[in-house]
């Protein structure tokens, strides 16, 4: 089925950190957020890193987000997707990061997972030159049991660059 990336960009001029997806979810599509699987790891693993609650509201998340200078986004404007399998990926088309890297502070993005780092490297890498770094997903499809600490441990690498 082809999708249409339909979520904005969250980040702010102060924005340092850029971390990408590679295309929300069904759930995240429904829900209108990033993210918004109960069971993805992703804003468990944050709140963890920086210890802090983050809240379940997506003003409490964006909020959150802007506060540590993080912005979010994905790599995939549209693509031939079944379900939210990323391995599933067909005829993607990258979406324009410009308007993020001109209007922030960005020094270093991240990738939430392998399929988003390569199909950044890919498609988006030629145009900005600038290497993303592979952090692991925190997809439940990739998530097995126990992987909590090696997230935190992974992620903790964007704290640093504040």
């Amino acid at each position: 089925m082809k999708v249409i990336h339909p979520l904005n960009p969250i980040y702010d001029n102060n924005s340092k950190v850029l971390i990408l997806g590679t295309m929300p979810s069904v759930k995240s599509r429904e829900e209108s957020f990033y993210y918004a699987n109960p069971k993805n790891r992703f804003w468990s693993t944050l709140s963890k890193v920086y210890n802090k609650e983050i809240g379940d509201s997506k003003e409490d998340k964006i909020n959150f987000l802007l506060k540590h200078n993080i912005a979010l986004f994905d790599v995939l404007k549209s693509c031939d997707i079944s379900s939210s399998s990323d391995s599933s990926i067909k005829n993607p088309i990258p979406n324009d990061l410009s308007e993020i890297l001109n209007n922030s502070n960005i020094k270093v993005i991240f990738t939430t997972g392998k399929k988003a780092y390569t199909l950044y490297m890919k498609l988006i890498y030629p145009l900005t030159n600038i290497e993303a770094i592979c952090l692991p997903s925190t997809s439940p499809a990739n998530c097995p049991r126990g992987i909590e600490e090696k997230l935190y441990n992974e992620y903790s690498k964007i704290k640093k660059v504040q």
